[in-house]
């Protein structure tokens, strides 16, 4: 689970908040938890993308502040310590492209770049102030002596001299932005703030950094081959897919999958539905409508492909709390437990109408039981699958509640299931262990501390 979104209140206190969340993730089946960057920001209220200390972690008074927006390094330890006593792996959101709120500014020589076409230069060799001096005078040399000067950048935003906003690419020997990156705007090694140079030998050789956004999956491919597959990514055609189809009428639900990374690399596919740059208003929106966002989970959780990943936001609401549209928060707790206790075993695709597909899991050695998931962007529909010989006779109920009736499973092991105008149903043997937990209420005010 991403365990922020962009809303968040900056009130130093979220470590706590997600304390709090770790005994019902861990109920619901969350094996590890994204947390936010936690290091030492320029703006006390910022996110932590503008990082200015890797080791200040909420421990020493910089910036204005000793905490991050998020807590004190205390309530962070408290946060890992829970985690671990829970086997719930954290996933550190390591900001390493970038600094920001320099403590100094230095003489550059640099050259104005395109800012739709890094490669192409638009003046001459120009001297400007940047703001690259990096010294901690908060912190000290604890933890690390390293210090931050022009050399271990290759380009900023800002020229304090001309007051003049432009991206500027510092010139000097062995000074050029990065090969292995995407070719959006010629070439996206720059981001933002002032761009650290990971070719400068005072960083570690061996460090492996990726990011790698694209919505076209032979992109995705490429960067993979170019990685050594030593990294996953995150299936942006997938997420522009949920999109689409779910603003267009009657979309065709069978090529849901067709061009994205889970379909053609599901080892290295991160499938997810939302996440903290993808909110409406930033940077990378992509807007699912409401009704479509529990058929897209109930894809990305209880099918065999990928590495599904659940937004904060989705179960917490956006904006301290307030809860996200349609049914998508009520939904997620069940989907999640019905991916820990039944989507194990072998897969059954049954995509073959337009507007209503469905797909069987079946059960395994460890696992016995098994789940039938139909969904529908059109009218109220039902399709016809197999669960299995094992399950003749059984009865079966939808864990969602959507659909009240029992489907009896017939002697051949096929049931016809159900599902209502644009929703999704997921039917599980009502006898099957878990059922009579797997609606149990989940705490979602975690805001009350």
């Amino acid at each position: 689970m991403q365990g922020f979104e962009w809303h968040v209140p900056a009130d130093q206190r979220h470590w706590q908040r997600l304390r709090k969340a770790i005994p019902d993730l861990k109920d619901i089946g969350v094996d590890n938890i994204w947390i936010p960057p936690g290091c030492k920001g320029m703006d006390p209220s910022g996110i932590g993308y503008d990082i200015y200390d890797l080791y200040d972690l909420g421990e020493f008074d910089q910036k204005g502040t000793r905490a991050t927006r998020w807590g004190p390094k205390e309530d962070l330890q408290r946060l890992v310590w829970a985690a671990k006593d829970m086997d719930i792996g954290i996933y550190w959101d390591a900001v390493l492209n970038q600094k920001a709120g320099a403590d100094s500014t230095e003489n550059l020589l640099v050259v104005k770049m395109d800012p739709e076409d890094r490669n192409i230069e638009i003046s001459r060799p120009l001297t400007i102030d940047g703001w690259v001096g990096f010294d901690f005078p908060g912190r000290g040399e604890k933890y690390s002596s390293m210090k931050y000067h022009w050399q271990h950048f290759t380009g900023v935003d800002w020229d304090d001299a001309s007051q003049q906003n432009a991206i500027y690419k510092i010139l000097g020997q062995n000074k050029d932005w990065a090969k292995d990156v995407s070719d959006e705007h010629g070439n996206y090694d720059y981001l933002m703030f002032a761009d650290l140079d990971h070719s400068h030998p005072e960083w570690n050789a061996n460090r492996r950094i990726s990011e790698y956004w694209r919505g076209e999956v032979g992109l995705l491919l490429g960067y993979l081959k170019l990685m050594d597959y030593g990294v996953s990514l995150f299936d942006v055609p997938l997420l522009g897919q949920f999109a689409a189809i779910s603003k267009i009428a009657g979309g065709d639900l069978r090529n849901i999958f067709k061009g994205t990374l889970v379909e053609q690399m599901p080892s290295h596919a991160v499938t997810f539905v939302g996440n903290h740059d993808t909110q409406d208003g930033h940077s990378l929106e992509t807007i699912i409508a409401p009704f479509f966002k529990p058929l897209a989970y109930s894809l990305i959780l209880l099918r065999s492909q990928g590495q599904p990943c659940i937004f904060y936001g989705d179960f917490y609401g956006i904006n301290c709390g307030s809860k996200p549209p349609g049914t998508c928060g009520e939904m997620l707790p069940i989907l999640t437990r019905a991916r820990k206790l039944y989507a194990h075993g072998k897969q059954r695709d049954y995509f073959n109408r337009r507007n209503c597909i469905g797909f069987v899991r079946y059960e395994n050695y460890k696992h016995p039981f098994s789940l039938a998931c139909i969904l529908s962007n059109g009218g109220a529909s039902s399709k016809r699958m197999f669960v299995g010989h094992r399950h003749a006779g059984e009865l079966w109920t939808d864990i969602l509640g959507w659909q009240n009736e029992t489907v009896l499973i017939n002697n051949c092991g096929y049931g016809v299931f159900s599902v209502a105008s644009m929703s999704v149903s997921v039917w599980v043997n009502s006898q099957a262990e878990g059922r009579n937990r797997i609606n149990r209420p989940f705490n979602e005010d975690i805001y009350s501390l």
